[in-house]
């Protein structure tokens, strides 16, 4: 591999956030394109570049290879498209659809492609010759390929369907290619994509092989260097592996200057060859341990709930009901650790009517919860996933349960709140879920469920600089009418015995007891929750250890009078077969023994 070197952009000394929008500096300046700069402005509502688009689009726009390493939810994605789009109208005669694909952008999910396609429509709203696609697991196969046979200018694709398509159809033209852009490459490498991309690395000639093409010797296209960009929220040792074998020459980006001051000197370009990436990833690995500090933007209100295992679900309810209450035109997000705890609370919270010990005679036969309620996990199909993607983003009031598949990249508008219900897999999943809210400097809260053997989380967040307000839970259930029912001395009330949560538990668990659907789900629900209570990795298994908790309360949690089996009669029967199967063959070994 060819020597290497790495420029550290720094970041301005006045400390601003990467949010927020520089006064003196706008996207004219930058370089781009006046018609650009009106589709920025009109179709984006950009009045300006925030910190990292100021500082990536003149890195673009000089063809070097660039490394961004930032914060969720600061404009990363028009920090990339942007110079891409200026740069492709600027060619004169004018790009052809015939001329194959200029620049692949490389995403991990359904929905994150999606949203990258809609923004790229928008910005070449007024390049009409630039044709904009996107390929992805889940869509007509056939379908795509036609639109590569006829010729997508700038392609947005999930990994496996690329290789798919590089592999097997013949028709797609990529010998013009320029730009390959990794847009949230750690979540690609956490996917297990890390195979997939090197396979189209190989393929497309950007790995090892530097030589111009044939095709391309004849192409009416100006010959340029292909240009690799890589976008990372968080920094390990697959994302430097990725950097070693995909940039040369990187400007990096985004980096504080704690984080390298050991690694590189920020007054000077360091030539030090593929040294930089071996102190890279060095510095990777302590960042990935303990000593990363969590990039949150200063808007974002963050507080922990402290609340008994049992009462997890009566308080998730309460607390959804005050929030839409108390504002009923705002988005919220829901984040859950299995898809089966999605599809119960969804069905839970599209069923559940006021108990009537606590309704007046009003609110007979209402909703508890009278919002849109939506769903999104990877076990859904394709349609449903993009039809919920899409109802969500447009929707002036909706609630999203969600796992981990919406916490990557996605840029839902004006979402006022994300709950943590179930704590994150990974330490930097708790920065990634609550990137969905204050974005682009606008105001939101974020509130994690703690169960109290569980407090110790607090203290590992507090090692990556996040601080966390307890919200006052008692006086929210204090709030909520009982009708009839009399209030006991504050100072003898706890949470599992307030009389709002005994009354709405029981209500719940009535529910759950006469649908049986609801109880399958629930019983679903509790037993995937238990198996990825088990799954937490690195520090986080010593806070989260199953022998701590009281599996009768965790199903108490599922609105279920009685603890199911941890494992499902399916695979209960499965075992006994085995074991019956086994002993079979052990009396049949005998025999055959005893006859000879």
């Amino acid at each position: 591999m060819k020597q290497n070197t790495m420029n550290n952009v720094k970041s301005k000394p006045d400390g601003k956030k990467n949010s927020e929008v520089f006064a003196s500096c706008s996207f004219s300046s930058l370089g781009l394109h006046p018609t650009l700069c009106d589709q920025l402005k009109e179709r984006l509502s950009f009045e300006g570049p925030t910190q990292v688009q100021a500082e990536a689009i003149p890195v673009v726009l000089s063809g070097r290879h660039l490394l961004v390493n930032a914060a969720t939810g600061t404009g990363k994605t028009v920090a990339y498209l942007a110079p891409v789009i200026h740069q492709l109208q600027n060619i004169n005669p004018r790009i052809q659809r015939s001329d194959g694909t200029f620049a692949l952008v490389l995403v991990p999910t359904h929905e994150l492609c999606m949203q990258v396609y809609e923004i790229l429509v928008k910005l070449l709203h007024r390049f009409h010759w630039i044709v904009p696609g996107y390929i992805m697991g889940g869509e007509n196969r056939s379908k795509e390929k036609a639109r590569l046979r006829k010729g997508v200018s700038i392609l947005v694709a999930t990994p496996g369907r690329l290789l798919d398509h590089l592999k097997n159809t013949s028709s797609f033209l990529h010998t013009n290619l320029r730009w390959i852009i990794f847009d949230e490459a750690d979540r690609i490498l956490e996917l297990g994509f890390g195979k997939d991309i090197e396979q189209i690395l190989n393929i497309l000639g950007t790995k090892q092989d530097k030589s111009v093409s044939k095709e391309n010797a004849t192409s009416k296209i100006p010959e340029v260097l292909k240009q690799n960009l890589l976008l990372s929220a968080t920094l390990n040792e697959k994302v430097n592996h990725l950097a070693k074998i995909s940039l040369e020459n990187p400007v990096m980006i985004g980096l504080d200057e704690k984080k390298m001051q050991h690694n590189v000197n920020h007054d000077h370009a360091v030539s030090v060859g593929s040294d930089v990436f071996d102190r890279l990833g060095e510095s990777a690995k302590g960042m990935t341990a303990s000593t990363e500090e969590y990039n949150l933007p200063s808007q974002l209100v963050q507080r922990y709930i402290k609340v008994p295992c049992g009462s997890r679900l009566v308080v998730l309810l309460s607390i959804l009901k005050h929030l839409f209450e108390r504002e009923t035109s705002q988005k919220i997000v829901v984040f859950f650790s299995t898809c089966d705890a999605v599809d119960f609370h969804y069905s839970l919270i599209s069923k559940f009517h006021w108990p009537p010990r606590l309704q007046s005679e009003a609110e007979v036969q209402k909703m508890f919860l009278g919002c849109k309620t939506l769903r999104l996990h990877g076990n859904m199909n394709h349609e449903d996933r993009k039809t919920t993607f899409q109802t969500f983003k447009t929707e002036k009031s909706a609630l999203l349960l969600s796992t981990d598949v919406s916490a990557r990249g996605l840029d839902f508008p004006k979402v006022r709140c994300i709950i943590q219900y179930d704590s994150p897999g990974e330490a930097t999943e708790f920065v990634h879920r609550v990137g969905r809210t204050a974005r682009l400097g606008e105001k939101g809260e974020s509130l994690i469920f703690l169960q109290p053997v569980e407090i110790d989380y607090l203290k590992d967040l507090e090692k990556h600089g996040v601080m966390l307000t307890e919200y006052p839970l008692l006086k929210l259930l204090d709030s909520f009418p009982l009708h009839g029912l009399k209030l006991p001395i504050k100072k003898l009330l706890s949470v599992e015995m307030h009389p709002w949560v005994l009354s709405l538990q029981k209500a719940l668990e009535s529910l759950i007891s006469t649908e049986s659907t609801l109880k399958n789900l629930a019983k679903d629900a509790f037993r995937s929750w238990v198996r990825a209570y088990t799954a937490h990795r690195g520090e986080l298994k010593q806070i989260f250890m199953v022998k701590k908790l009281h599996l009768g309360h965790v199903a108490k949690s599922f609105a279920l009078k009685e603890q199911p089996s941890v494992v499902n009669k399916s695979f209960q029967k499965q075992i006994k077969k085995r074991r019956r199967d086994e002993k079979h063959r052990v009396h049949f070994k005998k025999r055959r023994v005893a006859k000879s």
